[in-house]
C-alpha cells in the first residue's frame, strides 16, 4: 500500500518536472538525466516508475488533458443568471489564459508527435474528444435555456474547438505584432454571431 501511495505522490511529481523541462528544453533536447537533475534526484528513481522516456510521454498526455479539466477553467455553475454563465463560458474558451493552458510548443509537439506515434494519437484525440463533448453539453444547456440558437451543437463544438486552435497559429504567424486578445476577440465575436442567430 505504501508504495501505491508513493507512486501516486511521486509520478504526478516528475511529470510536472518533465513537462518543465520540455518547456526549457523541447522534445529533442529533453532526456531523463536532464529530468532527474531538475528535480535533484537519481534517474534510476524516474525509470523505476516510467521504465522509459516513451511511457513518460503517454502518461504526460494524460497529465495535460487533467490541466484543461481544472475546474477553475470550466466550471461556471457558480453564476446564476444564464445569460452571464454563457459569457464567461465564452471568454474563457477564447482567453490568453485558456490557450495558455499548456505551453503552445508542448501542444503542437504532441500534435507533430501523433502523426508517428498512434498511442499518441489515440490520448490526444481523446483530450479533443472530451473538450468537443464538454462545449457541445455547454451549448445543449444554453440552447434549451435560450440564451442561443443552434441546430447542431456538436458542429458549433467542432467550430469553436477550429477557431480556438487557430488562436495560437495565427498568434505565432500571422499577428504582425499584434496582441493576442485583438484577432481572439474576432474569433469570439463570430462565434457569437453564429450562435445566436
Amino acid at each position: 500500500m505504501r508504495k501505491n501511495q508513493n507512486a501516486a505522490i511521486r509520478k504526478p511529481e516528475i511529470l510536472e518536472s518533465y513537462y518543465q523541462v520540455l518547456i526549457q528544453q523541447g522534445f529533442e533536447g529533453t532526456s531523463i538525466s536532464k529530468i532527474a537533475k531538475h528535480m535533484d534526484i537519481h534517474p534510476s528513481l524516474i525509470i523505476h516508475y516510467f521504465k522509459n522516456k516513451e511511457n513518460m510521454k503517454l502518461e504526460l498526455i494524460d497529465l495535460l488533458i487533467e490541466k484543461y479539466k481544472s475546474p477553475d477553467m470550466i466550471s461556471f455553475e457558480y453564476i446564476e443568471d444564464d445569460e452571464d454563465r454563457f459569457n464567461a463560458f465564452i471568454d474563457t474558451l477564447f482567453s490568453f489564459e485558456w490557450s495558455r493552458t499548456v505551453d503552445p510548443g508542448i501542444h503542437f509537439g504532441f500534435y507533430y508527435l501523433s502523426f508517428r506515434n498512434k498511442e499518441i494519437q489515440r490520448r490526444f484525440k481523446r483530450m479533443f474528444v472530451w473538450l468537443r463533448d464538454h462545449i457541445q453539453e455547454q451549448l445543449i444547456y444554453f440552447n434549451s435555456r435560450h440564451i442561443i440558437d443552434v441546430r447542431d451543437e456538436k458542429q458549433a463544438a467542432d467550430l469553436i474547438i477550429t477557431l480556438m486552435e487557430g488562436l495560437e497559429f495565427h498568434s505565432h504567424f500571422l499577428s504582425d505584432g499584434q496582441s493576442f486578445d485583438t484577432f481572439s476577440q474576432i474569433a469570439k465575436k463570430s462565434v457569437l454571431d453564429i450562435l445566436k442567430k
